[in-house]
Parts: C-alpha cells; structure tokens; sequence
C-alpha cells in the first residue's frame, strides 16, 4: 500500500516465499479502512429527501455492500448525520441538539437542495437557507431530490474523504482544541445564532445609536422627517 504517492517501506526484512502474502500499511490507513467501512447513519428524515433515502437502504440498491446499512434510532449510536429535506427554523434547534449528542468522530451530509441552500423555499420566512449556517457540512448531494444512486455517490465520497484524514491531524484526537460543540441557536421572533450575539448586540446598539440620533434632530427641527 503507498501513503500518498510515497511507497511504504517495512524496516523488516521479508521472506521472499511470503512476499505476496503481507502488505505493508500505517496506522492512518487501518484506522480510516475500519471507520469508511462502518459508518452508522442516524435514522431521522425531514422532507421528501427521506424518501429516496429510505429507498437507498433498501433492497435494490443495498448500501449494505458499502457497511453503511445500519440506521441507529439514537444520536449516541450514530457518526453520520443525513440532512434529508427542508430545514425550517423550527427545526434547526432540535437538529443541532441531535449533532451535539452524536459522539465523535462524526459526519453531516447535506442531502437535496433544501438541505443545501434552501431550494424553492429558500425566500420563505420559516425556511434556513442551508444547514451549513450552524453545522460544519462535509459533503452535499445535490437534487430535488436526489436520486438513491446520487446518495450512494455522496457517501462514498464521504469514504474518500476519511481515507484522508491523519490520527495526528484530527480534532476529536487533540488534547488542547476546543470540542466541536455548536450551541443550539434559540427560536423567537427569528432564529438567533448563539455564536453572533456579540455581532447582534453591536448591530442592536448602532442601530439604536441611529435611532436616537434621529429622533433628537427630529426635535430640535420638526419640519424634518427622520429616514424610514
């Protein structure tokens, strides 16, 4: 086996008899051969796009041949989430509740347009125009929706994109980086990102810097109208 487009080499002197017999590897190659091989899809849809995800498990296209079959029913079991369908703002919060409870290392996949930035709904008022706005997407799968076999695609390009990965250089490994916590974004009046509140605040405070300001000259001469 090569890393990269290096050879390995073994320290270790082989038989010739034996030669064809033993492959030479690393610890990166093992590691991410088990991982791309047993990845847990969380069994939870949103929209439509859960259909042809459920049809991607079934017998006709038998994803069980990747070791991807086994849909968990808990976060806790599970280190592939499927974003399937429309996020609504709704929603969202439940979602990121259900990424942070899933142990690491863990996967998102954004499945179909809506997922990914919208789709037709992406004007309207209760829809997120894409899950990447409050969750670190690693692969999506465009379409609406996207075929089973477009699915299949899409995780095994996730496979590819383990096959990658270093024990030395993943976060879930490092002792001093901070934990890829999200924190759940909170539902009022529109959907607040816990992550921009000091932007938020900011933005509140000038704006009502300007409000003030306009209000002020709006008194001290009446004849002017403040800006709307």
């Amino acid at each position: 086996m090569t890393n990269g487009d290096e050879p390995l080499k073994s320290d270790v002197e082989i038989p010739e008899d034996v030669s064809d017999n033993i492959f030479i590897t690393s610890l990166d190659k093992i590691y991410n051969w088990s991982r791309r091989n047993s990845l847990w899809p969380m069994g939870f849809g949103l929209a439509c796009c859960a259909i042809e995800m459920i049809c991607t498990a079934a017998s006709r296209y038998d994803l069980a041949r990747f070791g991807m079959e086994v849909f968990r029913a808990s976060p806790r079991q599970a280190d592939v989430m499927i974003v399937s369908g429309t996020v609504t703002k709704k929603m969202i919060p439940t979602i990121v509740r259900l990424y942070n409870q899933m142990p690491e290392p863990r996967y998102v996949l954004s499945m179909g347009a809506c997922a990914n930035g919208g789709g037709p709904f992406k004007e309207g008022y209760n829809v997120l125009d894409g899950v990447d706005k409050l969750l670190p997407v690693d692969v999506y799968v465009p379409g609406c929706p996207p075929t089973p076999q477009a699915l299949i695609f899409g995780l095994i390009t996730l496979q590819e994109k383990i096959d990658q990965q270093s024990i030395l250089k993943v976060p879930w490994y490092r002792k001093n980086d901070p934990t890829d916590f999200v924190p759940i974004p909170v539902l009022g009046p529109d959907l607040l990102d816990l992550r921009q509140i000091d932007l938020i605040r900011e933005n509140a405070q000038k704006q009502e810097s300007e409000e003030l300001a306009e209000k002020e000259l709006t008194e001290q001469d009446p004849t002017l109208t403040p800006n709307t």
